[in-house]
């Protein structure tokens, strides 16, 4: 078992619990120690409903949000490389739901009413927005590789118009809100042609606040403008990006075209495979950071549960007993930002913890304040407990199960050809050119080289570190990288160079300085001819 449960009374912990999986010791803390915090404080009116089986369960999931005609439902048809169901592509607002795209065995589509009431799906607490969303919900189940690793939900496109804010029966930000909170990764997208941020794209962005390690934002369509234009779009999209979201890090933006036509302009193309691939392998990478990204969530919403018991409990102790309730109701709204302040200093609390102020005092309308329970040490020291000893011990067992039996990368689809073969990122560049060839890669420039060698007057067939040094300084690349080469191309590790190795030496720093990554040893194709034996 793992190390961190303690072996007492058969196997069991001093609490008496014992979990065979971070899942299940996640669940676990969650009904035992956060709910009811919640519970008693009305967490789940205020911020975010409880959470269930499902929630925990689920694959790791990637929501999609952009304006119209930018690109969303292609790049999921890009992902998957097959058309799923209810899918609708073209230039004008095609999409006008959110579809959940998952893996079933068979292809078909489950509407919005039927998905809240399944237990096996994390969407039953999305009935609370009620039919005017559950109408314009679906889910799109098929087999496909890609969807056996992750889910994707695509969502409406986003217009500028103050008609559609109005027409959408729902609120579009909360339930943006209530995904955000869920999913995995938050994919942004933007058109080369369509910058701007209306208004409800601002508020539908903002409804990502405390998600931003989430985020990452795609500029697809890039190959649809030249170098000189997209440098200026990129500048474009990062101020206009500045103003809504409000983080000091600069978000991660990839430049692409996301589906599978040629290119319009093919100048950057190298740029494109490099952004497209990165884009990919952080994809790839969330069912192994899976695990760590629900634990990170939960602490996330015990911190928000604590601050929140706090001042409803505040609140109930301010009120009188008897008369003048509403008037005092009224002064302890208009005072929330201060009681903020003064539970800040009480508690030691960060103010970053604390709910958005404005929302707090919208909703606090609504409520008697004397019905609102005081405050229950017992169960913010259960939360505390929980935080302080066995969060730690979770974060062990996730390392031992990694180490046990890693997460599967998502594979399939147009991640299948994104590694091997000729057409993977660096295949025949830098280090990697001449791998498939039959003669010596170094030969083809080796004349130069040798030209080089001779007139740093060798003894015996070799030079010295030293006159080596001079010559491979002429590169103005840093000591560190020069050190390196050295290392490599030193093939007999005599401390000086033969005509090969010299030769090796030079077509190392000429790898380097095309901006390719140095190998951490030396591949077998790049051998000198005359070191093969050795």
């Amino acid at each position: 078992m793992f190390s961190w449960v303690k072996q007492e009374q058969g196997g069991r912990n001093k609490d008496g619990e014992m979990y065979q999986t971070v899942t299940e010791g996640l669940q676990s803390l969650y009904l035992k120690k956060l709910l009811p915090l919640e519970e008693t404080y009305l967490f789940h009116d205020f911020h975010s409903p409880a959470l269930e089986a499902a929630d925990f369960q689920s694959k790791p999931m990637v929501l999609l949000v952009g304006q119209y005609s930018t690109g969303k439902t292609t790049f999921i048809r890009y992902l998957l490389e097959q058309d799923f169901p209810g899918m609708r592509i073209g230039p004008e607002p095609t999409t006008d739901g959110f579809i959940a795209v998952m893996h079933g065995e068979n292809e078909g589509i489950i509407p919005g009413n039927a998905l809240v009431v399944d237990p096996r799906k994390p969407f039953r607490k999305l009935n609370a927005f009620g039919n005017s969303f559950l109408n314009r919900f679906i889910c799109s189940q098929m087999p496909n590789q890609v969807l056996q690793s992750i889910s994707i939900i695509d969502t409406p496109g986003i217009l500028s118009g103050e008609k559609q804010r109005i027409s959408r029966g729902y609120d579009f930000a909360e339930v943006l809100r209530w995904f955000g909170e869920r999913v995995d990764r938050i994919i942004l997208l933007f058109d080369a042609h369509k910058l701007d941020i209306s208004d409800e794209f601002s508020e539908a962005i903002r409804a990502f606040k405390g998600q931003d390690d989430k985020i990452r934002v795609v500029l697809n369509k890039a190959d649809q403008v030249d170098t000189q234009q997209l440098m200026r779009v990129y500048g474009a999209l990062m101020w206009s990006l500045g103003k809504v979201i409000n983080t000091p890090e600069v978000v991660r933006v990839y430049l692409g075209s996301f589906w599978g036509k040629p290119l319009q302009n093919t100048e950057n193309r190298r740029l494109f495979e490099a952004e497209s691939q990165d884009l990919f392998k952080d994809i790839q990478s969330l069912p192994r950071n899976a695990a760590l990204r629900k634990l990170n969530d939960l602490i996330k919403r015990a911190r928000l549960a604590k601050v929140h018991a706090y001042i409803i409990s505040y609140l109930k102790k301010e009120m009188p007993s008897l008369f003048g309730r509403e008037k005092k109701k009224e002064e302890l709204i208009s005072r929330l930002p201060e009681i903020y302040c003064i539970l800040q200093r009480e508690h030691h609390i960060s103010p970053g913890d604390f709910p958005n102020v404005t929302k707090m005092q919208d909703m606090l309308q609504h409520y008697d304040f004397n019905k609102f329970p005081s405050l229950k040490i017992k169960l913010i020291e259960s939360v505390d407990k929980m935080l302080a000893t066995k969060i730690a011990g979770l974060m062990s067992m996730i390392r031992d199960e990694e180490s046990k039996a890693p997460p599967a990368m998502v594979s399939g689809g147009a991640f299948e050809g994104s590694q091997d073969g000729p057409f993977g990122r660096g295949y025949g560049e830098g280090v990697s050119a001449g791998a498939d060839a039959e003669d010596w890669i170094v030969s083809r420039e080796k004349h130069r080289y040798d030209e080089l060698f001779y007139m740093l007057m060798p003894v015996n067939g070799k030079i010295t570190g030293v006159n080596a040094k001079k010559e491979m300084m002429n590169s103005r690349l840093p000591n560190t990288v020069l050190g390196k080469i050295w290392k490599l191309a030193d093939c007999d590790q005599d401390g000086m160079l033969d005509d090969e190795e010299f030769a090796l030496a030079q077509h190392l720093i000429k790898i380097k300085l095309e901006g390719f990554e140095l190998p951490g040893e030396l591949p077998d194709h790049l051998v000198p001819p005359a070191h093969l034996s050795e």
